[in-house]
């Protein structure tokens, strides 16, 4: 098969066999146009290590971030294993192949003052500021990706025609979400994030018109686009006087890192955050040990800076 038919035919799969999300096949579909633009009209079977190789470096030069092409080479390396299994070819070109080595980087997350400041700014009372408002004090609460936020179900249907991803459960006051790794967890709900939510649920049956089952709803009806949710957030941080760029995982980031001060419970945030390893849950002790030696500087009298 010809480069064309091969890529389509392996997205294809992804779609209808792999199931993967509409997000996730855009990426693939982006990523796969980049090999064959580096294979321009060469079968994409006869590319070597030394032409990926090249890629990377150029990748590099041009900008694109470690993170960005170590993506990418996963892509590319998961097509050649299909593709291997289809046509002849001396070796997978990405095997050997490894992106530039990352410079660690923290996550961000708010000052508890900001993250107060954010939860109690001064609300119009309408409707969507109460659907806003409710959707800030989830992400914090509860620490959730974008993508489970989204997902949530006002509460758990199971039918013919729609069966719920994620759910809110007000009696027992916690959600349950299917995250990466299409791994499922509960998390608590706080108080003032159920006080929220109550109240946005209020007002909720005014905007349902398209999808009845959707916790967060736009005005025309529809379950809220990803999209939309990161622009609200920013505004309202804007509103709310916080000048640094604060988007939904900045609010994830903060509600792990002050569980996280307060408990000192590592594993107990990792079953929060849906991570499948710890190590991705350790970078947060970098963050507290940030806050510790903060106090400490403040606190003890031989680090204290003199006037």
């Amino acid at each position: 098969m010809d480069s064309a038919d091969a890529i389509a035919t392996y997205l294809a799969m992804l779609e209808h066999e792999r199931r993967l999300s509409e997000h996730t096949l855009r990426g693939y579909t982006h990523e796969l146009s980049e090999l064959r633009a580096l294979a321009k009209d060469r079968p994409l079977q006869t590319l070597t290590a030394a032409d990926i190789r090249g890629a990377v470096v150029r990748a590099h030069a041009a900008g694109l971030s470690s993170r960005s092409i170590a993506h990418r080479l996963s892509a590319w390396r998961a097509f050649y294993r299909w593709l291997a299994e289809r046509v002849e070819m001396p070796a997978n070109p990405v095997a050997t192949v490894r992106a530039p080595k990352r410079e660690k980087t923290l996550p961000k997350a708010l000052s508890v003052d900001d993250a107060m400041a954010l939860m109690d700014a001064p609300q119009s009372g309408s409707p969507e500021a109460l659907r806003d408002h409710a959707m800030l004090e989830l992400f914090y609460s509860s620490g959730l990706r974008l993508a489970e936020l989204v997902g949530l179900d006002v509460y758990f249907v199971d039918t013919r025609e729609h069966r719920s991803a994620g759910w809110l459960d007000l009696v027992h006051e916690e959600v349950t979400v299917l995250g990466k790794g299409n791994r499922r967890r509960s998390v608590p709900v706080g108080r003032k994030a159920i006080e929220a939510l109550r109240a946005w649920i209020d007002v909720r049956g005014d905007f349902v018109r398209l999808d009845p089952h959707a916790l967060f709803l736009s005005v025309r009806g529809n379950r809220m686009s990803p999209g939309v949710v990161r622009e609200r957030v920013k505004r309202l941080a804007l509103q709310a006087g916080i000048p640094s760029n604060v988007h939904p995982h900045v609010l994830r980031h903060s509600f792990a890192t002050h569980v996280l001060q307060s408990s000192g419970d590592l594993r107990a945030v990792q079953e929060l955050l849906g991570h499948a390893s710890i190590t991705a849950t350790q970078v947060y002790t970098s963050l507290d040990f940030q806050h510790l030696a903060r106090v400490y500087d403040s606190a003890h009298p031989r680090a204290k800076k003199r006037d």
